[in-house]
């Protein structure tokens, strides 16, 4: 008798289980019809297995699982970043440990130039030298600049500041065919108290191989990082040597401040050959991901195209779907400012950093005043969604003793239902992501699937999402920009740094 009732309570409750996962695979089904064979006609396409595929919640497990990738890998390591932090040993060590362990492994590091060559004992150049010294025909080391700040700016403009004119910004952590897409640098803080976003994906060779060759098309365009041991080295064109490395420029034909078109040139061509390379149709029995490029100073405005093919599928929904959006430094770019406010039939609901988990806050000089900078952009954007028909709800976050880096979006087809789609990677929605910095960034589609097995694993990761959104909102509290104090001169600063927000 025993036995019988737990049959019956396990039966009913796949039943209930069933019938929920009908109700919502009609309502994704609904809000997704078409969409994904509208992105794979401008954007290369990968299709993944849920199950392939994680959510990291933590930035320590972001961090052990970067040292365990790199632990394992057995042909190649490729990792992007803005820069690898001056503290980082036990992760340099830990590369060096691979490349000791593994003969066969190559080992490729793509970073800003700027970030990582300030002057001084503590830079990421310095870091990585013993690396480039003990394995010169395995470790490749290229750092990207933006052709932007040249002339005598480039000249007057201090090392703190050269940022300002662009930074090569993907975040791509790989190791043979598994890799983390992310938002956050190779940092100590970015592995123990400051908030991001880390998708994981295992054994995929086609999406890890289009981020490697992506990052040997930038390679390409960027300049070399040598040990400068050997004084009498010969130095081509626009190389040059700096405290104990040089700088090697590879294209003596090309200036660096010249190479707008044929970077520009390079990329499409590299995308337009994967989108063609990829499958045909979308297999609803997959999770799609479409890799977008932004670099706007090169013409290269794929995240504008995608977001606006977004929006527009979106007005055409009957429901009213659930937009959540953050960003750690909120100055959202003006063209998406306008998409959401135009967006009556979307429920957006946005999290930006409190003055307190800005990286900015607390520093000495100009810099101590951005967190009121992005008070003053705040309550500028809240005053057009006052005066808009829109439905937007700005939140702000704040945990005691950490500072808030995510960014992207996820969309739901309404308030109780699972994301079925996100946007995730180096991307901050604002102008500098639009105009000035070159980023990578992904869309998701987690479709509906007719087969149990497969719409059980769509379902799990749909949760996860749904989880890492709850995540965030579980330290935010409504804006309170109109009660913080702006100093008099922000305002003026302002004017001339907004841009580079």
């Amino acid at each position: 008798m025993q036995a019988s009732c737990i049959g019956t309570r396990l039966f009913q409750r796949t039943v209930h289980r069933l019938l929920i996962s009908r109700f919502f695979s009609a309502k994704a089904s609904s809000l997704l019809s078409g969409l994904p064979a509208k992105l794979a006609q401008s954007q290369p396409m990968f299709q993944v297995p849920a199950n392939d595929l994680r959510i990291l919640a933590e930035p320590k497990e972001f961090y052990a699982s970067l040292l365990d990738m790199i632990q394992q890998a057995q042909e190649r390591i490729f990792l992007s970043s803005l820069y690898i932090g001056s503290g980082e040993t036990e992760l340099v060590d830990a590369l060096g440990l691979a490349l000791q362990k593994n003969p066969r492994l190559q080992v490729h590091l793509q970073l800003d130039l700027n970030r990582s060559t300030r002057p001084g004992a503590s830079s990421t150049a310095r870091l990585l030298l013993p690396l480039l010294r003990a394995y010169p025909n395995r470790v490749k080391v290229h750092l990207f600049r933006s052709p932007s700040l040249r002339g005598l700016l480039a000249k007057i403009v201090p090392p703190r500041f050269n940022e300002g004119w662009g930074t090569w910004h993907a975040k791509i952590y790989g190791a043979d065919s598994d890799l983390i897409i992310s938002g956050a640098n190779l940092n100590s803080n970015y592995f123990t108290n400051r908030r991001d976003r880390y998708i994981s994906f295992t054994k995929q060779q086609s999406l890890a191989n289009y981020c490697y060759g992506y990052l040997s098309a930038v390679s390409a365009f960027s300049y070399r990082l040598l040990p400068s041991d050997d004084p009498s080295f010969p130095l081509g064109p626009h190389s040059y040597r700096q405290e104990d490395y040089n700088v090697i420029w590879d294209r003596p034909d090309e200036h660096p401040h010249t190479i707008n078109e044929s970077f520009q040139a390079a990329l499409s061509s590299f995308q337009t050959a994967a989108r063609i390379s990829g499958p045909q149709g979308f297999d609803e029995n997959r999770v799609g991901i479409f890799p977008i490029i932004q670099g706007g100073q090169f013409n290269i405005r794929e995240e504008e195209s995608i977001l606006n093919l977004l929006f527009d599928h979106l007005r055409g929904v009957q429901a009213r779907p659930l937009l959540d959006l953050t960003s750690g430094y909120f100055n959202l770019y003006k063209p998406y400012q306008n998409l959401i406010l135009r967006a009556s039939n979307v429920t957006t609901r946005i999290v930006a950093a409190s003055p307190k988990a800005n990286g900015f806050y607390g520093s000495k000089g100009v810099s101590g005043r951005i967190p009121e900078g992005y008070t003053i952009l705040e309550r500028r954007f809240m005053e057009l969604v006052k005066h808009s028909n829109s439905n937007v709800e700005l939140d702000q976050w704040e945990r005691e003793g950490w500072t808030y880096h995510a960014k992207g979006l996820w969309l739901s087809p309404d308030a109780e239902s699972d994301p079925v789609l996100t946007l995730f990677g180096s991307t901050n929605l604002n102008a500098r992501s639009a105009h000035i910095d070159t980023e990578l960034s992904f869309m998701m589609v987690v479709p509906p699937s007719n087969e149990p097995e497969v719409a059980s694993a769509n379902h799990v990761l749909r949760r996860r999402l749904a989880e890492e959104v709850a995540s965030i909102r579980k330290h935010v509290t409504p804006w309170t920009g109109h009660d913080r104090h702006v100093r008099f001169a922000t305002p003026m600063m302002l004017r001339i740094v907004e841009d580079m927000l």
